[in-house]
């Protein structure tokens, strides 16, 4: 049966029902979020306070489902009497709003980052002589549990499409790492750090035409050809759940863009990075990478266009890279080619410089801020690294791509090792550095019963 989830300007009013205030994220809906609910309906009228995607994405990952779909979802949950949209990771908006007599959450809040929210819920109850009802935890269910059975069984090419564009719209900044095979999109996929009560992981993939083309033992140049490319993509595509986002290099000739953009939409890639070049390829931060021609602005927008044309959703995106700090032609020529591919259709700009300082992509990002009309900003910082995320997502920038610091890092580890087994005439001396047999053998999932 279908609940009245029509939103109210004031939800509690002229209800003599008492009101009961539930918030929660109700991405994978579990046993003990239906026990919080039953119990909260033993005291009056359910209204269950539903978290934004954004919401969510401020203290951990974005959730599988949009908040439509999960709207949907608890709308049609017995005792759920209304559901409105709690917008923060803080309740007080909303209780000011609703004034409850009281709020039911479960007893594992008390602790982590949802401390201080629990403190500042019942200092605000206390001003009408609110409730906090708290719920024992619901022994069994894990939720962290759920979510590693999700990743095991994967997502559909037309959900992992969908979650860069949600990742922007939710998240202060998009982080990405670059994956040049299978195993260094599972360090992507299972690498996580909690600092301050707030989990951080990457959001993304990026597979960038410089690590796959070392990796594989070649130069930069473009030698290595597309199928080659769709190879790698589908080890990362196998190894991991999260967005992609694929280097195009210059995008190559318009009716091979055409074809390339629906090979990677059905393949379920996100987005693909275009670079405003042409000619034979020369790596942009190679000693002689600003020797390479730009194309002129009015082909490279009919790439754009052309490629927009050729979709088969809106959920794929193409993104524009402006090498023109690169070649030394300027802030103004920079700008002015941001307007011209956003004009042409362009979902992203990506504003690229080899400088050591930041200052010039600080120059770009500040007036790009200015633009009546923008879309997302991606920057690339390989040798600008100093800049911190915070500064960039003040600057305005949407996604921090770390283009090639996985593979450096490993050239590096693995060099050591070869030069110390020549060195020791054994293994022995390099075992503290080199993760165990069994932690290896645990890290991929179909070889836990070899």
């Amino acid at each position: 049966m279908e609940k009245n989830s029509k939103e109210e300007e004031n939800p509690g009013e002229n209800n003599e029902e008492p009101l009961v205030y539930v918030a929660m994220s109700a991405d994978l809906v579990h046993p003990g979020h239906l026990n919080v609910i039953n119990e909260a309906r033993k005291f009056g009228k359910v209204i269950l306070g539903l978290l934004t995607d954004k919401a969510i994405a401020s203290y951990k990952r974005l959730p599988y489902m949009p908040f439509e779909q999960r709207k949907i979802v608890v709308e049609n949950i017995k005792g759920v009497d209304e559901v409105i949209p709690q917008e923060t990771l803080d309740y007080v908006p909303n209780l000011l709003k609703i004034k409850p007599d009281y709020v039911v959450h479960g007893d594992d809040w008390k602790e982590g980052i949802q401390k201080k929210t629990r403190e500042r819920v019942i200092k605000t109850l206390k001003k009408w002589d609110g409730k906090l009802i708290e719920i024992p935890y619901t022994p069994g269910v894990s939720s962290t549990k759920y979510n590693e059975m999700l990743k095991e069984v994967g997502f559909s090419p037309e959900i992992r499409k969908k979650r860069l564009r949600r990742l922007i719209n939710s998240k202060p900044i998009v982080r990405i790492l670059e994956a040049h095979n299978g195993l260094t999109s599972l360090i992507i996929e299972n690498t996580k750090i909690k600092e301050k009560g707030v989990k951080k992981e990457f959001d993304g993939v990026w597979i960038s035409s410089l690590t796959d083309s070392t990796a594989k033992g070649k130069p930069d140049t473009g030698f290595i050809d597309l199928t080659s490319r769709i190879n790698t993509i589908t080890q990362v595509l196998e190894s991991t759940t999260k967005p992609i986002i694929v280097d195009g290099d210059d995008g190559g000739h318009i009716d091979h863009f055409i074809l390339t953009i629906k090979r990677l939409e059905r393949l379920g890639i996100s987005a693909i990075i275009i670079e405003d070049k042409k000619g034979l390829k020369i790596n942009s931060l190679a000693e002689n990478g600003n020797e390479q021609k730009q194309e002129n602005i009015e082909n490279f927008s009919l790439k754009i266009s052309e490629g927009k044309k050729a979709q088969l959703t809106k959920d794929f995106m193409i993104i524009a890279r402006i090498e023109s700090l690169i070649m030394k032609k300027g802030l103004d020529d920079a700008l002015k080619r941001a307007k011209a591919y956003i004009k042409a259709g362009a979902d992203g700009i990506m504003i690229h410089s080899k400088d050591e300082t930041p200052d010039e992509i600080i120059s770009f990002c500040k007036e790009y801020k200015k633009f009546d009309k923008k879309v997302p900003l991606v920057v690339v910082p390989s040798t600008y690294s100093s800049i911190k995320e915070e500064e960039l997502k003040n600057l305005g920038v949407n996604i921090v791509i770390y283009a090639n610091q996985l593979l450096r890092s490993s050239y590096l580890a693995m060099q050591k090792t070869a030069k110390e087994i020549l060195k020791n005439e054994r293994a022995y001396e390099i075992d503290n550095i080199c993760a165990s047999i069994k932690d290896i053998l645990n890290l991929i999932p179909s070889c836990r019963k070899c």
